[in-house]
């Protein structure tokens, strides 16, 4: 066998020998098809269930070494749990004038005059803007982004001070599976719809991708760094995530 044939070989055997990063199948809920993802992760202990945030994925995480298609059967024998819980998922609705609008954790009732600035402005309880109405959405959606980078800035600014790290670079994420991430490169991505939530929780999220530039897992040493930057309120931020994290694609797919 030649040399070229010989790596050719070593090659193919090795790709095959590689065990799969992910699996994706459908699974039949009563409303429709769900797309399911399974990943492995080095850290799991357990096999774990979850909707997307927007309820458009199931997800399950494994540990290593265990089969993906073990995690597959794990989300098709929970079935019923998955209808109920992508029912009770937000349905997104186009925002008009006189709908209310989370922001920063308070209710915001939007008031359109065509009269007034395209720019939205905050005037006690109320969320003015002008312009064309039928881009009221879209302009809503700049603005929110806008005012999340300058907070997320500056919370970044505060932890990584906190943590004796630099501050990495910071970019707005539109993701619908997670709300922040922390790249190898040091990268931190937080997800632009927590400027819709209280303070606190978007505040926890930047903490935790912080505490990530220094522990890259989630070992007890990234715990402890995480609790001392953020505080006592972390598990209080983590519960409202899980509760109400998805009405914050109600209005913003």
């Amino acid at each position: 066998m030649s040399d070229r044939a010989r790596r050719g070989l070593e090659n193919f055997l090795s790709r095959r020998a590689r065990p799969p990063r992910e699996l994706r199948e459908e699974l039949a809920l009563p409303g429709g098809p769900l797309p399911l993802l399974v990943r492995p992760h080095n850290t799991a202990r357990r096999m774990t269930l979850r909707l997307s945030p927007d309820g458009s994925e199931a997800r399950v995480t494994v540990p290593l070494g265990v089969p993906l298609r073990e995690g597959a059967h794990f989300a098709r024998s929970r079935i019923d749990w998955l209808a109920r819980q992508r029912a009770a998922a937000p349905q997104a609705k186009r925002l008009e004038h006189g709908d209310s609008l989370p922001f920063r954790g308070m209710a915001l009732r939007i008031e359109w005059d065509k009269a007034a600035r395209r720019q939205p402005l905050v005037m006690q309880d109320m969320l003015v803007l002008g312009g064309p109405q039928d881009g009221l959405a879209r302009r809503i959606q700049r603005w929110l982004e806008t005012e999340a980078l300058a907070l997320c800035r500056a919370d970044l600014a505060e932890y990584c001070a906190a943590a004796n790290v630099d501050a990495p670079d910071l970019r707005l994420s539109r993701a619908t599976r997670r709300w922040g991430s922390c790249s190898t490169s040091g990268t931190v991505r937080i997800n632009w719809r927590l400027v819709m939530a209280p303070d606190e929780v978007r505040r926890s999220v930047v903490a935790h991708e912080v505490a990530h530039l220094v522990h890259f897992d989630h070992s007890p040493a990234f715990h402890a760094l995480l609790a001392r930057l953020h505080g006592p309120g972390l598990p209080a931020a983590d519960r409202w995530l899980k509760r109400e994290g998805r009405s914050l694609y109600l209005h913003f797919g």
